[in-house]
């Protein structure tokens, strides 16, 4: 590799991001839920924060939907001029919190004092994940910025070191594991070099229907019926509190569910209610 390709490589990564277009989503990585069979050490292992997935592209913070967040400038100073992928997080099991935060506008700035924009990629490198690690984790220190930090990242040697480390997670209130695989690239959509791993699965459904309450839950929600994209309809009756039967997500709005795997028929089994999705993701480019 000649100096002068090097030299502009490295001009090239330096350089700031052109800013993504309002209401055009940025072309994310997606995960792909794990299956056991791939070499456990070829990956870095790191927690599935439970936040609100952002990317910063030199110089503004755009959500998933492609919505940009109105971050407070004092927030985003001395971000290094390069697109970081990653998620807002103000805690475990913190996410309600966090995703009413980021979408007030011009939120007070003791909310954003208390979040963290946790990264995990660099999306704008063309090299592998081992490459992308190093940089970003380099810029990063070089920011000093305390609410600005990579999320930390490890090599487990097998299976059973995976597992374990997942139930450790999962115990301390941690929601799974992300797992990037060292030699990956950066590419937009589903990919298979990026997975999460869960003790449960979890997906999105259009409410259609509010099922009325018998017993303690008179004259409150009994279920959810919701739909799915493919149409495929059935009843979230689980997952809520007394205040969200109370005041029920709306018709037509999005919620989303976790469920331990298929039925026969293909329905989630044990699904139960988790959110109402108050930003849907943009339709996967990789996906039919």
């Amino acid at each position: 590799m000649s100096r002068v390709f090097v030299f502009l490589l490295a001009a090239l990564l330096l350089m700031p991001a052109v800013p993504a277009a309002a209401g055009s989503p940025p072309m994310l990585m997606l995960a792909n839920s794990w299956r056991e069979g791939p070499e456990v050490s070829q990956y870095w292992v790191s927690e599935k924060l439970d936040g609100v997935r952002a990317r910063w592209d030199g110089k503004v913070l755009w959500s998933r939907a492609g919505n940009r967040i109105d971050a407070p400038a004092w927030f985003v100073a001395g971000w290094p001029p390069m697109e970081l992928d990653g998620e807002l997080w103000l805690g475990r099991d913190r996410f309600d919190e966090t995703s009413a935060l980021v979408r007030t506008t011009g939120a007070t700035d003791s909310g954003w004092r208390r979040l963290r924009f946790m990264v995990f990629d660099a999306p704008a490198h063309p090299g592998t994940f081992d490459a992308r690690l190093e940089i970003l984790q380099t810029r990063i220190r070089a920011a000093h910025v305390p609410w600005l930090q990579a999320i930390p990242q490890r090599q487990l040697a097998d299976t059973a070191a995976l597992h374990r480390h997942l139930r450790e997670v999962v115990a301390a209130g941690g929601e799974g594991l992300m797992l990037h695989h060292r030699h990956g690239r950066y590419l937009p959509g589903r990919s298979d070099t990026l997975f999460k791993l869960k003790p449960w699965d979890d997906a999105e459904a259009r409410v259609v229907a509010h099922v009325p309450g018998k017993g303690k839950y008179t004259g409150m929600l009994g279920a959810l019926l919701v739909e799915r994209a493919d149409g495929r309809q059935f009843r979230l009756g689980s997952g809520f509190t007394d205040a969200q039967r109370a005041a029920p997500p709306p018709l037509g709005s999005h919620v989303t569910y976790r469920y331990n795997g298929l039925t026969s028929t293909g329905l989630p089994r044990f699904a139960r209610f988790l959110r109402i999705r108050e930003e849907l993701p943009p339709p996967d480019p990789r996906r039919p």
